[in-house]
């Protein structure tokens, strides 16, 4: 069980000055945006578009990528066993899964329909709505902030995945996208 070290202090401390600054309402519907029920269906919908439009490349790593979220977030939960923030008696907090399906959803999805916009507007929803899972999670109480921060940083390979996959399959040919040419 991992619950000692350098960084717990000022999480802590962070977390009991902001926990409980928005009404739980507030925090409840951020929080819901990293529920599988909300974020999933924004990919799958967005993986649908990119396959249409020929990149299966990028949507089948999208897809994958998703499907490994729970691959890489249980086991760090129970090898850490990390209590929460309000429930010092449970364990498996860290890292926070809403985070990680919320940051391989929306961003992934972004990834995907990017290029037809020609516009950031796709990435800066994207990650708006990452944040406000993660800021609902932090304030709601139900994560500490490391646990949010660490799992952003363990799904940014999973996204750079679905980056480099989009890449390969615009140099193969396989993406109608190309650059400077409009989107069909």
């Amino acid at each position: 069980m991992l619950v000692h070290g350098p960084l717990l202090a000022p999480d802590h401390a962070l977390s009991r000055s902001l926990v409980r600054a928005l009404p739980d309402s507030v925090t409840e519907r951020l929080s819901d945006l990293g529920n599988i029920p909300v974020a999933v269906p924004v990919l799958v919908l967005a993986m649908a578009y990119a396959a249409r439009r020929g990149r299966l490349l990028a949507a089948g790593a999208a897809g994958l990528a998703m499907a490994l979220v729970p691959a890489l977030v249980i086991p760090f939960k129970e090898w850490t066993g990390r209590p929460g923030p309000l429930e010092p008696w449970a364990a498996g907090y860290f890292p926070s899964g809403h985070t990680a399906t919320a940051a391989v959803a929306y961003l992934g999805a972004a990834l995907l329909v990017r290029p037809y916009t020609r516009r950031a507007w796709p990435t800066a929803v994207a990650l708006v709505l990452t944040g406000a899972t993660a800021v609902g999670l932090i304030l709601r109480g139900w994560h500490w902030p490391l646990d949010v921060l660490a799992s952003l940083l363990l799904c940014t390979p999973l996204l750079l995945a679905v980056a480099w996959a989009d890449r390969v399959g615009r140099i193969r040919g396989a993406d109608p996208v190309q650059p400077g040419q409009p989107p069909k």
